[in-house]
């Protein structure tokens, strides 16, 4: 699922809203995620998972077309660990 198809369904489920104010509803909670983890923070949403950062070493890593080392600086990488009420759901 894309993000349109998930505002479509939103909409669908929700005849009473417009799709502008449920496309901003969608924007903002993305939003919100991004800010808190922009902050070194970590989102957690009860059944569903929590959404956290990982630290990446700096690398020497290569490119595949030329085979020419490169240096990767060390950054940070999202990390979603889903929610015990997920992975049952999924298992069924």
């Amino acid at each position: 699922m894309i993000r349109s198809e998930l505002v479509q369904r939103l909409v669908a489920d929700n005849p009473g809203l417009p799709a502008r104010d449920v496309e901003r509803i969608v924007t903002v909670f993305f939003d919100s995620i991004v800010e808190q983890l922009k902050e070194d923070g970590r989102v957690e949403l009860r059944g569903f998972g929590a959404f956290s950062t990982r630290a990446r070493d700096a690398r020497t890593g290569r490119n595949p077309r030329t085979g020419e080392t490169v240096e990767v600086d060390a950054k940070r990488v999202p990390y979603f660990k889903p929610g015990k009420e997920m992975r049952a759901r999924l298992n069924v």
